[in-house]
């Protein structure tokens, strides 16, 4: 196990860094799972052209963006994502869930990304520490939401597609990344300028986790989203985001929490990717 693999897992261990909502003693994710990728790999160049050449940022964009000064080049730089996987409990209750997000589901929203957005400046500052350039493109002040022509709602760097290209998992029918430990997860991913072994991927396509690209099978995730949003032609952004803008996020709001928070997630729980990657259990 190398230093910062070590790091991120001691670090998120500790409750105080990884409570659902502050003081509490319940865990807001289970153990990471933590993937390498060299900035020089050629899907992300093939990622900046599909999605949007004009916006995306491959991984040397993004670091030139944080450090204009440093002269560097890609095959210099590595990649690291981690899956953070949601805990049983916050599961659970989710699966109970029908038209609105669980609570617990939205505490790990709203909570959970402010322990994965910790972690991402404490990874950076581990680096910096050591006398290393890092950065977390999507806490660059330039990082933005962005549309593609191809794929409409996009933004300038993608965690989900950071953790495909480093060996961590493929897409599904609604968007979602399939890891080994299933879709019901938040990523993260840092940029640094050191060398690291890259994660095999266990994959060649982009979709080969998911059980209706793989088998023609399942179809779970379309059942549980409550707007319609997901059908077999795949997942309709513009569905998803009104229905989590204007209807659970004001209900997290009103009815749980106080503040509005972008939670739904139900696609992600009561499927057979929950918490695993189904096809490796499929003959």
């Amino acid at each position: 196990m190398n230093r910062i693999t070590s790091q991120i897992l001691s670090w998120m261990a500790d409750i105080k860094n990884n409570a659902i909502e502050p003081e509490s003693e319940l865990p807001a994710f289970g153990t990471p799972l933590i993937g390498f990728s060299s900035a020089a790999d050629s899907l992300f160049d093939f990622l900046k052209v599909d999605i949007g050449a004009d916006f995306y940022w491959t991984p040397l964009d993004a670091f030139k963006v944080a450090f204009p000064e440093a002269d560097v080049r890609a095959d210099e730089l590595s990649v690291i994502a981690w899956v953070l996987p949601q805990t049983e409990h916050t599961r659970a209750s989710h699966r109970r869930a029908m038209d609105m997000p669980s609570i617990e589901w939205s505490r790990a929203r709203y909570y959970g990304e402010k322990v994965n957005e910790n972690l991402r400046r404490h990874v950076v500052k581990y680096f910096a520490d050591a006398g290393l350039y890092a950065c977390a493109p999507v806490l660059l002040p330039q990082w933005s939401r962005a549309v593609s022509d191809k794929y409409g709602y996009a933004s300038r760097w993608s965690e989900r597609h950071a953790a495909y290209v480093s060996g961590l998992g493929t897409f599904g029918l609604s968007d979602g990344l399939i890891t080994s430990v299933g879709k019901a997860i938040r990523v993260g991913s840092v940029i640094v300028h050191k060398k690291y072994d890259p994660t095999s991927r266990a994959y060649t396509e982009y979709n080969e986790w998911c059980l209706f690209y793989a088998k023609g099978k399942c179809r779970g995730c379309m059942q549980r989203c409550p707007a319609g949003a997901i059908t077999e032609s795949g997942h309709d952004k513009v569905k998803c985001k009104d229905y989590i803008r204007n209807i659970t996020s004001a209900h997290v709001e009103e009815e749980q929490l106080g503040v509005r928070v972008n939670s739904c997630g139900l696609c992600q729980t009561k499927v057979p990717c929950e918490s695993r990657n189904p096809v490796s259990k499929v003959k």
